[in-house]
C-alpha cells in the first residue's frame, strides 16, 4: 500500500507540481523592464460585474487584458462583444475554472479544445493563455506550444477575491506593489462576498493615481515574453 501511495505521489510531482512550478518560477523570476507601462489583466468573468468594470474602464480611456472563462464567456456574449468593439484584449482562463493539476490527459485535453471552440464561436482568436491559479500539468504546457498558445502569469496581486478584504486594502496593495512593466492580475468574477464589486471600487481609486504617477496601460499583446 506503502510503494503504491508513494508511486502516485511520484506520478503527481512529475505530471503536474514540477512542470507547473518551473513554468512559474521562470515567469516570476524575470526581471522587470524599465518602462512606465504597466498590463492590466483580469480573470475568472465575464459576470454581472463585467460591464461596470468596463465602464470604468472607459471612464479613463484604459486598455485591459480579460482572461475569459469560456463557459462564462458563452453565457454572456455581449460581454465579450462590449470588450472587442472597446478596444480590450481578450484571452482564455480554461473552460470551467478547474485545476489543471487535478485534471488528467483527457480532461485536459477536452478542457482546452472545448474553450478555444467556445471562444472562437464569439469571434476570438485566442492566443494568449492563463491557467486558473497558474497551476498547470505536463500535458497542457506540451499542448499549448503545440497550438501556438502563449502562457501568461503575473507579477502582482492584490488578493481582490478574498471576502474580508476591502476597497482600501486592495488599493494599497496594487499602489505599493506594482512597478513599471508589471502585469497586475486582478478578477472580475467569483470570489468572496461579492468580490468583484470591491474589485472596481479599489480600482476607482486606483486608476487616477496611476495616470498620475504616469504610467501608460497596455494590453498584454504588447508584453514582451
Amino acid at each position: 500500500m506503502l510503494i503504491f501511495i508513494l508511486c502516485l505521489l511520484l506520478i503527481f510531482l512529475l505530471y503536474a507540481f514540477i512542470p507547473s512550478y518551473i513554468n512559474k518560477q521562470k515567469f516570476f523570476n524575470k526581471k522587470h523592464k524599465n518602462e512606465n507601462a504597466i498590463y492590466l489583466t483580469f480573470d475568472d468573468g465575464p459576470s454581472e460585474y463585467t460591464e461596470e468594470l468596463l465602464d470604468l474602464l472607459k471612464k479613463y480611456d484604459v486598455k485591459a487584458s480579460f482572461f475569459c472563462v469560456a463557459n462564462f464567456a458563452k453565457e454572456r456574449p455581449e460581454l465579450i462583444k462590449k470588450m472587442q468593439e472597446e478596444g480590450h484584449y481578450i484571452a482564455l482562463h480554461s473552460l470551467r475554472h478547474k485545476n489543471f493539476m487535478l485534471q488528467g490527459v483527457g480532461q485536459t485535453k477536452r478542457d482546452l479544445e472545448d474553450s478555444i471552440k467556445i471562444m472562437k464561436e464569439l469571434g476570438v482568436d485566442i492566443k494568449y493563455y492563463r491557467a486558473p491559479w497558474g497551476d498547470t500539468n505536463f500535458y497542457l504546457l506540451q499542448a499549448l506550444k503545440k497550438k501556438g498558445l502563449q502562457l501568461i502569469y503575473w507579477h502582482v496581486m492584490a488578493e481582490d477575491w478574498e471576502g474580508n478584504t476591502t476597497k482600501d486594502v486592495i488599493c494599497q496593495k496594487l499602489l505599493s506593489r506594482t512597478k513599471g512593466g508589471d502585469i497586475i492580475c486582478l478578477h472580475d468574477g467569483r470570489g468572496e462576498n461579492e468580490a468583484p464589486f470591491r474589485t472596481i471600487q479599489a480600482l476607482k481609486m486606483a486608476l487616477p493615481l496611476f495616470l498620475e504617477k504616469g504610467y501608460e496601460f497596455k494590453t498584454i499583446d504588447e508584453y514582451e515574453i
